[in-house]
């Protein structure tokens, strides 16, 4: 029985997938790096998004991986790899079984390294990066959301995939990498890099006072791991026992996560109504709905940016077509297809994209992303910043709820 994690992007939730339909050649004749390559065909075979497989025969692909010599794992593993990429699409990717742990112990709320949340850009192909993680070492060295990635220890990118990236930066506490870095407007720059232990704290909360005395809850969530929802719930109790007459949710360079944490998160804001749509490859729509009580119903505004992306951004929008909160800032990354993480027979892991989300009014944001209904363009800025006079967004954002406040006389 494989385990699978349903996963946006970076969000995973825990389910478990039933047996697989019989082999095209008794099982008993084939190798264990055969059964491990017709086990990921199965997969992606009965679960992928695309049912045309980008347009080729995937059996004839099945086929021809197994005429590989295929002696030992890493055979194996290349031959999936080469299945796979076939497929020409980036979410769709073999973890060996140290990448697929690593990825278990990165959503659990721990890490190490140098603090990066990494994305293959869809259209170019290109290594980027979403976000450093506040107070890592990619933070404190400067880099930002949007540089692209060239060469990692003086290897190019160009050919590694997402978690082949994601392991070249990886290592033991202290030692160094050296990141070559493209950035729109300015000359490639080498970053050196000491690896440490990232701290995942989820959630940063302050009661602030807006310019005419009105007290504002400043939440900032940084990514959704397992310990998201908890924190932010605590977060809010604590702000409405402090008399909190309205909130920021600050989303900007949240790189999504668990999936089942934004749905919870959303649901922390909202009474009833859709949170998103689900459209697998034969048009079959699920959903997750809101039902219970909110935690405040205070007003809301959202801050988001290119850096909002994933389980990010099916909060916004949820939060945005029900009428619960307005969006301020820029047009978000545009991360609306669904992954599901396979656990496979020798340990080692299988991401595959097996749907699509909409928002509750059907939108569909992949590559697009979701407009603020208040659009501010704002430079980067430092985290000391955040929040402050010189983060036009947050400030907008300030001005946009203490007009709701008057109207709806909190003033």
């Amino acid at each position: 029985m494989n385990k699978q994690v349903l996963r946006l992007g970076f969000s995973l939730v825990l389910a478990f997938c039933l047996g697989f339909g019989s082999f095209i050649q008794p099982a008993s004749a084939l190798t264990q790096e055969q059964k491990l390559v017709s086990e990921v065909w199965r997969i992606v075979n009965r679960s992928y998004l695309d049912e045309t497989f980008n347009h080729q025969n995937w059996a004839d692909v099945r086929q021809k991986a197994l005429k590989r010599p295929l002696n030992n794992p890493e055979a194996a593993y290349g031959a999936i790899q080469n299945m796979l990429k076939s497929l020409d699409d980036p979410f769709t990717r073999f973890l060996d079984p140290e990448q697929y742990r690593s990825l278990q112990v990165n959503t659990s709320g721990e890490l190490t390294g140098v603090g990066l949340q990494i994305a293959l850009n869809s259209q170019t192909g290109s290594l980027e990066v979403i976000t450093p993680i506040e107070g890592s070492p990619a933070e404190k060295a400067g880099l930002r959301p949007r540089d692209r990635i060239l060469k990692i220890e003086g290897l190019s990118t160009e050919n590694l995939t997402l978690d082949e990236a994601a392991a070249r930066m990886r290592g033991p506490i202290g030692s160094i990498v050296t990141l070559l870095i493209a950035r729109e407007g300015e000359a490639e720059k080498e970053f050196i890099l000491m690896r440490d232990r990232i701290e995942l704290n989820p959630v940063v909360a302050e009661l602030r006072l807006s310019p005419q005395g009105q007290p504002i809850g400043y939440l900032r969530l940084t990514q959704f791991n397992a310990n998201a929802s908890m924190e932010l719930a605590h977060a809010i109790s604590s702000l409405e026992k402090k008399g909190a007459a309205a909130y920021i949710l600050d989303l900007r360079n949240n790189p999504g996560g668990l999936l089942q944490a934004g749905i919870e998160v959303t649901r922390q804001w909202l009474n009833s109504g859709t949170i998103v749509y689900t459209v697998n490859r034969q048009g079959i729509q699920g959903n997750f709905e809101a039902a219970g009580t909110a935690l405040t119903e205070d007003p809301l505004v959202i801050l988001v940016n290119q850096g909002t992306a994933s389980a990010s951004e099916i909060l916004a929008g949820a939060l945005q077509d029900n009428g619960r909160a307005q969006l301020v800032g820029e047009t978000t990354f545009g991360k609306g297809l669904i992954q599901s993480l396979f656990e496979l027979s020798d340990g080692s892991g299988l991401a595959v994209t097996i749907a699509k989300y909409e928002t509750p009014n059907h939108r569909d944001i992949n590559k697009l992303g979701i407009k603020p209904d208040k659009v501010i363009t704002q430079e980067p800025i430092t985290r000391q910043q955040i929040g402050t006079e010189a983060d036009s967004q947050y400030q907008a954002a300030v001005e946009v709820l203490t007009k709701n406040l008057v109207v709806v006389g909190k003033a």
